[in-house]
């Protein structure tokens, strides 16, 4: 695994000519409840990123440093420990971040974002930066790559996964040893219900979105049941997302850009 910043200059300009993958992981600084630390999604961006790098040393692959901090709603202050960067300020800094490997001649670059409210603003700088420079860079989520194995291992019911619950607390019982199980509640477990709506409607169904803070008031910072979380589910969890990340990471790599040229 290289790391983009520990390399010198000459060094970098070598691997450049060889096509690498440059990594950026990205997540937040924001509050997770009484039980989780507050560096949450950076670490699981992170950690997933560098043991990606671990295993596509073939290409090759360079790991730069997280952005530790990006947008979060105005709901997580309530709270201390969150970070807030505005919505065009983090798109910006992505941006140039961006921008700059790609005039340094990287033409494969994916962020790994391990953040809730990222997803939609990363989409955007990946657009800009194709119309910019003809570069497309790939937007790899965590969420969304650990899917089929949260369906699959998840103790919890719906509404149990969503910020701070069985999901991400079990992820950082594998990967650290700063959650506090003790103080862990399932008092903000996600129940959406309006007797104007269906049991069965859209909400929470990834067909539309609908911020979760804007329909149900939580009480400790959390969204979900973090007390069904355990080593083994984030074990079991990180290993397919992994997996899915890499498999995913060697198919962006080896696509062949169209060609526009005419």
């Amino acid at each position: 695994m290289y790391r983009f910043g520990q390399l010198r200059s000459p060094q970098l300009g070598d691997l450049i000519g060889k096509n690498p993958l440059a990594l950026i992981p990205i997540g937040q600084l924001e509050e997770h409840g009484p039980h989780l630390p507050v560096n949450t999604d950076f670490v699981i961006a992170e950690r997933l990123s560098e043991a990606c790098a671990e295993q596509l040393q073939e290409l090759p692959c360079l790991l730069l440093p997280g952005v530790w901090s990006g947008y979060s709603g105005k709901e997580l202050t309530h709270w201390p420990g969150t970070i807030r960067v505005r919505t065009r300020v983090f798109a910006d800094l992505i941006y140039d971040i961006v921008h700059s490997l790609v005039a340094m001649g990287f033409r494969k670059i994916a962020t790994v974002n391990g953040h809730g409210h990222h997803p939609a603003l990363l989409e955007i700088v990946a657009r800009e930066v194709a119309d910019a420079a003809g570069v497309y860079i790939a937007c790899v989520d965590v969420a969304k790559m650990a899917a089929p194995a949260v369906a699959r291992y998840r103790k919890s019911p719906p509404g149990g996964c969503i910020h701070g619950g069985e999901f991400e607390t079990s992820l950082m019982l594998y990967l650290t040893d700063d959650v506090d199980m003790a103080v862990a509640t399932a008092e903000d477990v996600f129940r959406y219900s309006s007797p104007n709506v269906p049991a069965d409607g859209f909400a929470g169904s990834k067909k539309a979105f609908w911020s979760t803070w804007g329909i149900q008031r939580s009480k400790t910072g959390v969204y979900g049941d973090p007390t069904l979380a355990t080593r083994e589910t984030g074990e079991a969890i990180y290993r397919e997302t992994l997996e899915n990340l890499v498999g995913f990471l060697r198919e962006y790599h080896a696509a062949e850009p169209a060609d526009w040229s005419d």
